[in-house]
């Protein structure tokens, strides 16, 4: 069956996770990625906590061609696989590439096709444009951890990704969307996603809130607005680990009275509004409470769930892995990588009904040299070794 993207290929030059996660995405949806690295260490998340875990986690379905871009062989191979390309994918510092020759104006000249993306903290303009970035800086940045933590506690950081990964799903559509135009034009263009943009695009209901606010939002914690119940409420036995999020809207809330067998609070005027639940919280939410905390959290979630009440069990990754629901889908799959063994990763989120994704192991460095600048650049088995002998690859 042919792949969504089958037929574009991409030269991966990034490293860490924010652009890796992009050309993973992309290879998932059936483009050739060709990760592009230096010879000898590869990206930088091959050798991080003395494993490949990390690298591995975002690295699937492509294939590795090292190239030593300061040599100025490696720079013409370099030259050529631009020309044979029809994405450029990139994350440096910013003015890396620039200072090697191979920013956005020089490549677009050698393929004036080529959808050239380019990964930063900040962008590559604007008065912070020379400013790194790491996943908690984008957050800071990007008004993520302002708004998070607890009311007497500093700014939280959060450990879901949106900075990195989802600075490279944002850079996803940014390509497809100019691969898209380029079908109608004939013409690549740049495409540049900065970290602290990304993670203020999600931030949009924040910005709602502080402009109907007119004053700096307190941080809240778990609590969702003035919505009770709206907040993780502990479940039995009662470890680190055992919570539930519920989150119960006026019109559920009937029918929460009568899942947790209530049905007196529907009509109670301490809990029959909104307002009344809220200006009631410290006599309701500790009832809520005892029941939460006389069952675990699944058998929560279960009769929640089943009653047609938003409700999910805190999971820990020990549990996400093992759920039945993720597992059904097609979600968790078990990886073998050589240079770490089996693991354990999530598959694609995005669900095509003509094009599935199936997982490949990710690639050991420099695997897939040979045969790639055989086919993109007509290197044949006697100029590889000669490639090699003087460390070009």
């Amino acid at each position: 069956m042919s792949k969504a993207l089958e037929g574009i290929r991409v030269l991966d030059m990034t490293h860490n996770q924010a652009g890796p996660a992009c050309g993973q995405m992309l290879a998932w949806l059936g483009a050739e990625v060709i990760k592009l690295e230096t010879p000898g260490s590869g990206d930088v998340a091959r050798a991080q906590n003395a494993d490949e875990l990390f690298f591995c986690m975002f690295n699937m379905n492509k294939r590795s061609l090292t190239l030593n871009l300061k040599a100025e062989q490696g720079k013409a191979l370099f030259r050529q696989l631009i020309g044979a390309v029809d994405v450029f994918l990139e994350n440096f510092s910013p003015g890396a590439l620039a200072r090697m020759g191979f920013d956005y104006e020089t490549l677009n000249s050698i393929n004036p096709r080529l959808v050239y993306a380019t990964i930063k903290g900040f962008g590559t303009y604007g008065p912070h444009s020379h400013f790194k970035a790491f996943e908690p800086v984008a957050q800071a940045m990007g008004g993520a951890m302002n708004v998070s933590g607890e009311a007497d506690g500093p700014p939280m950081f959060g450990w879901a990704s949106i900075g990195d990964s989802g600075t490279g799903m944002h850079a996803v559509i940014g390509i497809l969307a100019a691969l898209h135009q380029r079908t109608a034009t004939g013409q690549g263009q740049q495409v540049e996603v900065a970290m602290q943009e990304a993670v203020a695009n999600l931030m949009r209901i924040s910005l709602r809130d502080y402009q109907r606010a007119g004053a700096p939002l307190e941080r809240t914690g778990n609590q969702l607005g003035k919505t009770v119940p709206g907040t993780a409420y502990r479940c039995g036995p009662g470890g680190p680990d055992d919570y539930v999020y519920m989150f119960i809207q006026q019109q559920m809330w009937p029918a929460f009275a009568r899942a947790i067998e209530q049905d007196a609070w529907i009509e109670d005027e301490r809990f029959a509004t909104p307002s009344a639940r809220w200006a009631n919280r410290d006599v309701l939410s500790p009832l809520i409470e005892e029941w939460t905390l006389a069952r675990s959290k699944a058998e929560v979630m279960q009769i929640l769930a089943d009653a047609g009440v938003p409700c999910g069990a805190c999971q820990t990754m020990a549990e996400l892995v093992q759920d039945p629901h993720l597992q059904a889908r097609g979600m968790v799959h078990e990886v073998h990588y050589p240079g770490y063994g089996d693991f354990t990763t999530l598959g694609c989120p995005v669900h095509l009904s003509e094009s599935p994704v199936e997982l490949e192991s990710p690639p050991e460095l420099g695997a897939h040299s040979a045969e790639i600048l055989n086919e993109l650049c007509g290197i044949d088995a006697e100029a590889f070794d000669a490639l090699k002998r003087d460390g070009i690859v």
